[in-house]
């Protein structure tokens, strides 16, 4: 009989073990994954992620994953910070209110840096034509030829971090929303402020990914499982970049959390806006990498390039360019698929975008410091 009891209080113990890890699961699954450890401003740097040590396989050799993504390759990293968001306005407003720093968008162009980016013996503007301002993604009044991007994007004077899409608009009420028209020297600008610095393009990926090796995406390789939109990605509902009357839903940057995280409890890895990283671009990386890395051992942190280049820009293939990772609001499946884990571009450090933002990282040393 004593036997019995205890066999029956055993199983009620391990029955009430079950069920509160079924529970726990089940909370989980309701309220998203659970950082590996969220920084508080006490024990780490707040509202930012650790993520520890760690090897992975980066790029891809997916049928959907373009040349400049390949070959997958062995990287191993040491653990970092990582910011939990896409910096926002509000965090970009108080380095402004701290610091007056002036954003290169609201700076007049210097011809030394429009000139690196043009083919050789292109005509100097006249001075008057230099003025501050940003690129914006306009949009078209109807199904285009998706072969010239600057059917849908154009210079808008006066396009600034304040007014992204030009002088008469305003991030008031969207001060949640991931800052944008920020070019990489500004970013650089804010990261010696808070004391962080720029992720490498593998440290980016390596988040991204969030543990699920060679997935296409931030959460698996359904786009949409269950019907269940992931990121703020183009609605498929409108063609692309179709922006005119017919428009059937609203195209722009969305407050910061507002799909869920990845495994690593990281938002917005995939779309909302591209983010800026540390790396020089070029299309070869990874294969001119494997080159110099011993047959079948890793990469160790490694910091990419020491040069651009992108052969689709031609003539000037050479120009300045760092990489740009994660895709945005204005990426589709029927046109640019950049919400993939792996998917990499590179644009001009000095250019500013409607759809361009960043994250931050910090080495465990650089927390200790700014202690």
């Amino acid at each position: 009989m004593l036997i019995r009891k205890r066999r029956l209080g055993i199983t009620i113990v391990c029955a009430g073990i079950v069920s509160a890890c079924v529970a726990f699961v089940l909370y989980q699954h309701i309220r998203g994954p659970v950082p590996l450890a969220l920084g508080d401003g006490k024990n780490g740097p707040l509202e930012m992620v650790w993520l520890p040590a760690g090897e992975f396989l980066m790029g891809s050799d997916h049928q959907q994953a373009r040349p400049n993504e390949g070959p997958a390759h062995k990287v191993r990293l040491d653990g970092f910070w990582i910011d939990r968001y896409d910096v926002t306005n509000a965090d970009f407003a108080r380095f402004i209110s701290e610091t007056h720093y002036v954003t290169t968008a609201e700076r007049k162009p210097k011809w030394e840096d429009l000139k690196v980016q043009l083919p050789l013996g292109t005509t100097e503007p006249d001075d008057s034509d230099l003025v501050p301002g940003a690129l914006v993604f306009v949009g078209t009044d109807r199904p285009i030829p998706l072969n010239d991007f600057s059917q849908w994007w154009a210079f808008v004077p006066g396009a600034d971090w304040r007014h992204p899409l030009g002088p008469d608009s305003t991030i008031e009420g969207k001060e949640n929303h991931p800052v944008v028209q920020v070019s990489r020297e500004d970013v650089q600008a804010y990261a010696a402020w808070a004391h962080k610095r720029l992720l490498t393009e593998a440290e980016w990926e390596y988040a991204a990914r969030g543990g699920l090796e060679q997935a296409n995406y931030a959460w698996g390789n359904d786009f949409s499982p269950g019907g269940t939109k992931m990121a703020n990605t183009w609605d498929e509902i409108q063609p692309f970049p179709v922006t005119g009357a017919s428009n059937k839903f609203k195209i722009g940057t969305k407050p910061v959390g507002s799909y869920r995280p990845n495994a690593y409890g990281l938002y917005d890895m995939s779309g909302n806006v591209w983010q800026w990283v540390a790396d020089w671009y070029r299309a070869d990386a990874f294969r001119v990498g494997l080159k110099r890395q011993p047959a079948g051992e890793a990469a160790v942190n490694p910091v990419g390039p020491s040069d651009s280049y992108d052969p689709e820009l031609g003539v000037t293939a050479h120009a300045p360019q760092r990489v740009i990772r994660g895709g945005s609001f204005l990426c589709s499946e029927s046109y640019c698929t950049s919400f993939r884990t792996s998917a990499r571009q590179g644009a001009d450090p000095m250019n500013s975008m409607s759809h361009l933002g960043f994250r931050l990282a910090m080495s465990n040393d650089q927390w200790q410091k700014s202690r």
